[in-house]
């Protein structure tokens, strides 16, 4: 009788090893932002090799940025926004518990995610096209040829390494919202989808600064 109470009083969700689920959560968050300071580094990788390469080749990098889409790269942008907007409801939701909600802002977020994903494929399938894929298909033999195919071959490193965590995040996200079809997160107990938030809005977030630097660097003149 007593072990029947027990488990009656456990709370949805909680896990053995934790006394409360404020506990449960807290912990959940730290790991999650341990894993995010993580990728933070990976991608400053990316970024402080772009910036120091840019900086070498300033004239082949603005050649390299003129061959790149604005249009596609500025409506993923937004694209990214409005998903970070869906995302937040989704989690807004979470704290009261509205299922039906939460599944409607899961299922918005993943459209706007997989709206992304298939404007890259065309801007990929348009270098490939046009010979811009160095060690692939690569056309341009002239002056600034060896610094504009560094340039591209950080564009489709940085973007693709991207593109693989927006992937990778879709994934998480039909997890969360089967999980949510099923009842499992309730107001008390909704950890998993603000975490998974918080990893969306970190993949955005990098989106956010890659669009400058690859895309708006050849409207500034070289300079």
């Amino acid at each position: 009788m007593a072990d029947h109470a027990a488990h009656r009083d456990h709370p949805h969700g909680l896990a053995h090893q934790f006394e409360d689920m404020p506990q449960q959560k807290e912990s959940a968050v730290i790991g999650m932002w341990s894993f995010l300071i993580t990728e933070i580094l990976f991608f400053g990788g990316f970024f402080a090799t772009y910036l120091i390469y840019r900086s070498y080749y300033p004239y082949a990098f603005f050649e390299g940025s003129s061959h790149l889409d604005i249009l596609l790269g500025g409506i993923n942008t937004a694209v990214l926004i409005v998903s970070s907007l869906t995302m937040a409801m989704a989690v807004h939701e979470s704290h009261s518990g509205n299922k039906k909600r939460i599944m409607v802002y899961l299922i918005l977020t993943g459209i706007l995610g997989l709206t992304f994903l298939v404007i890259k494929y065309f801007e990929y399938s348009s270098k490939v096209e046009h010979g811009l894929v160095p060690g692939l298909v690569w056309h341009p033999h002239g002056e600034y040829s060896p610094q504009l195919a560094l340039f591209f071959s950080l564009y489709f490193g940085m973007t693709g390494m991207h593109a693989l965590h927006m992937v990778v995040g879709i994934g998480l996200l039909t997890w969360v919202f089967v999980k949510t079809a099923q009842g499992t997160y309730t107001a008390e107990y909704n950890a998993p989808i603000e975490i998974f938030g918080l990893y969306w809005h970190f993949v955005d977030i990098v989106w956010i600064f890659l669009f400058p630097l690859l895309y708006l660097l050849g409207t500034q003149g070289g300079h």
